[in-house]
């Protein structure tokens, strides 16, 4: 991690919302979701508040060898946002304790408020963290 990492970054992500990120392709083998409207899934939405919060941190980090990995999310989901809308992700990173890193989230699609609340990620050796899911995954063929 960078001298640059500190509490106060913050920074906002813009995203399109596709087709492809609606409830019904969020499992597509998941009858329940084949009928339900297309409008961005919630799971999607977790996703791109991850990556808005990468987005604000990758330049902080030695990346692609140190990267991070959510742990713990805390967010609403208040308004439906159909396909074509922008949605704006704002990120402030609030905390830094050690490797745990705690930001706050809010996005916004242009109309509504969608989201609001937190998320936690922790700074990972890649290398280090890849080995060790090779370890469990050999154990577990045992």
């Amino acid at each position: 991690m960078k001298a640059t990492l500190r509490p106060g970054l913050a920074s906002s992500f813009r995203y399109t919302v596709p087709p492809h990120r609606t409830v019904p392709h969020l499992y597509p083998e998941a009858a329940e979701f084949q009928v339900m409207p297309e409008v961005l899934a919630t799971g999607y939405l977790v996703g791109l508040c991850e990556w808005a919060c990468i987005d604000l941190i990758r330049p902080h980090l030695d990346w692609p060898t140190e990267q991070s990995l959510g742990t713990h999310v805390n967010l609403s989901h208040v308004a439906a946002t159909p396909p074509g809308m922008t949605i704006t992700v704002s990120t402030r990173l609030d905390a830094v304790d050690g490797r745990k890193l705690r930001f706050t989230v809010t996005a916004h699609d242009g109309v509504d408020t969608i989201t609001e609340g937190t998320h936690e990620r922790h700074v990972i050796d890649a290398a280090r963290f890849n080995a060790k899911v090779a370890d469990n995954l050999e154990r577990r063929r045992v």
